[in-house]
C-alpha cells in the first residue's frame, strides 16, 4: 500500500506530540512493507518527524502561505520566487519567528486554508497535487489534523485516492480563533468533513469532542490509540537520589506551567523537600517568551532557581535521558488534552504521572494505572499536594510508576496503532467512489 502523510512541521521550537505521533506511524508502516511518507508542510521537519531517506520537498510553505493570504501578487505561480521563498535559511528564519501573528490574522489563514482550490493559497493545492500525479499517486491520504481538510477535495478528485483524517488538538487552536472567523472556520470544517473517508481520533475523549464539533456521522469516527515504540523506553537502573518533578511540553500558559512552578515553590517549604528540583523542557514558541520569563523571575524571587533546570533540547535520546531522571512528571493542563502523548511516554519509562482528572487523563490511567488525577479547578495547592507523597517516598513513586509502564507496553504499542491503521486505510480504498463519500 502506498500511503502518503501530511505532516505540517513544529519547526523544531516546542515539543510537537502530532509530530512524532505521524513519525512513528509511517516507520511502522515502512516496518510491515507499506510504502509511507510524510510530505512535510509550512515549515522544515526534522529527520525525528520525516525519517531519514525522507526527500520530499517542503508543501504550502510558511512563507509562500502568508504572502498569499496578505499580498494578490504571490497568488500567481511564480517559480523561482516561489521556490527561493521556501529555501532552508528563510523557513528556519520563520520557524523562529512562529506565533508571531495575531489570532485574527492566522483565523483568515486557516479559513482560506479550509477553502482549499477556493481560497488564497491554490496555487500551494497545485503544487502539491501536481507533485502526487507525478509521483504515480497514492492508495491512500492520511491529513495529521482536520485544519487540513480543505485539500481533500482536489485528492480525491485528481488523485484518486480516499482522504483519511486524523484528529488531535485541533480544538486547542481553534479556540483561541476570535468570531466571527471560529464560527466560520468551524462551518467550513463541517462542510469539508462531508469529504473525509474516515476519521480517526486518538482518544475516545477526543472522538465525542469532534464528533460533536464537526458534527459527524460517529459511524466515520473510529478511535485508535497512539503507539509508542516501547523498546526504546526503559526505566532507570534506580530511583533519583533527588526527588525531582518534571514537566515536558511546550512552555505557554495553556500548559500550565505557571501552576506547577508554584507548586514547586509551595513544596520546597517542606523541609524534607529543601533539596528537591524541577526539570522543565519542551521548548517554547517567540510568543511564549515573556510568560516564561515571568516564571523564572518568580522562582528566582521566592529563592528557588538554583534547583530549577530550563533544558533546550528535546530530541528523541535527550529526552528520554530526561524523563529517566525523574521521580513524577507532571503536565497540569488548563485544556482537556486528546493524547497525552507526554504521559505516555513517562509512564512507559516507569515515571508516574500527576495530571488534571479532565480530557484524556482519566481514559489513559483506568489503562494502565501509573498516575494521580487531580479534580478540577487545579489549583497550585491541589498539585502540590498530589506531588508531595510521591516525592517523599521514591518507593512508592517508583511502584506506581512501573504500573503504569506495565499498561503502556500492553496497550500502546506503535505496532498495534499501524495494524489498526492499515485496516481503516483498507477499507476507505475500498469503499472509495469519486465524488462526496457521504
Amino acid at each position: 500500500m502506498k500511503i502518503v502523510q501530511l505532516t505540517p512541521g513544529s519547526g523544531d521550537n516546542f515539543y510537537c506530540e502530532n509530530c512524532l505521533r505521524d513519525n512513528l506511524l509511517v516507520q511502522a508502516l515502512r516496518r510491515v512493507g507499506h510504502e509511507a511518507i510524510i510530505l512535510p508542510m509550512y515549515l522544515l521537519p526534522k529527520l525525528e518527524e520525516t525519517g531519514k531517506g525522507n526527500k520530499a520537498p517542503v508543501f504550502f510553505g510558511g512563507i509562500n502561505v502568508y504572502l498569499e493570504q496578505k499580498f494578490k501578487f504571490f497568488r500567481k505561480n511564480r517559480g523561482w520566487l516561489d521556490r527561493w521563498l521556501n529555501a532552508r535559511w528563510l523557513l528556519n528564519g520563520a520557524a523562529r519567528m512562529a506565533g508571531m501573528t495575531d489570532s485574527a490574522e492566522l483565523a483568515e489563514t486557516t479559513l482560506s486554508m479550509l477553502r482549499g482550490e477556493e481560497g488564497r493559497q491554490a496555487k500551494e493545492l497545485d503544487k502539491l497535487i501536481d507533485w502526487l500525479v507525478s509521483e504515480q499517486g497514492c492508495d491512500v491520504v492520511c491529513l495529521n489534523n482536520a485544519l487540513l481538510m480543505g485539500v481533500a477535495r482536489r485528492i480525491r478528485r485528481e488523485v484518486k485516492a480516499p482522504v483519511v483524517c486524523l484528529l488531535q488538538d485541533e480544538d486547542e487552536f481553534l479556540e483561541d480563533l476570535p468570531e466571527p472567523l471560529h464560527g466560520q472556520c468551524r462551518r467550513e470544517m463541517i462542510e469539508r468533513g462531508k469529504e473525509i473517508d474516515r476519521f480517526v481520533a486518538v482518544s475516545h475523549y477526543y472522538q465525542q469532542t469532534m464528533q460533536d464539533y464537526l458534527e459527524l456521522d460517529g459511524r466515520q469516527v473510529t478511535c485508535i490509540y497512539n503507539g509508542l515504540l516501547v523498546d526504546e523506553y526503559q526505566p532507570s537502573a534506580a530511583p533519583p537520589p533527588t526527588p525531582t518533578i518534571g514537566f515536558l511540553a511546550r512552555m505557554y500558559p495553556k500548559k500550565g506551567l505557571d501552576l506547577l512552578a508554584e507548586a514547586f515553590v509551595k513544596l520546597k517549604q517542606n523541609d524534607k523537600l529543601s533539596a528537591a528540583r524541577l526539570r522543565l523542557a519542551g521548548g517554547r514558541m517567540s510568543c511564549d517568551k515573556s510568560y516564561v520569563e515571568g516564571i523564572r523571575n518568580k522562582l528566582e524571587g521566592a529563592g528557588v532557581i538554583d534547583d530549577v533546570e530550563f533544558l533546550p533540547s528535546f530530541e528523541r535520546e535527550e529526552r528520554l535521558a530526561f524523563l529517566q531522571s525523574l521521580t513524577v512528571l507532571s503536565v497540569p493542563s488548563r485544556r482537556g488534552e486528546s493524547s497525552g502523548f507526554n504521559t505516555l511516554e513517562a509512564l512507559a519509562c516507569g515515571v508516574p504521572v500527576v495530571q488534571p482528572a479532565t480530557g484524556v487523563f482519566p481514559e489513559t490511567l483506568a489503562l494502565c494505572g501509573g498516575g494521580v488525577l487531580i479534580e478540577e479547578p487545579v489549583t497550585a495547592e491541589k498539585l502540590a499536594e498530589a506531588l508531595e507523597p510521591l516525592l517523599l517516598d521514591g518507593r512508592r513513586a517508583r511502584q506506581l510508576g512501573m504500573q503504569g509502564r506495565k499498561g503502556v507496553l500492553e496497550k500502546f504499542n506503535i505496532a498495534d496503532t499501524a495494524r489498526n491503521m492499515i485496516l481503516v486505510f483498507e477499507q476507505a480504498i475500498t469503499n472509495y467512489k469519486p465524488g462526496f463519500p457521504r
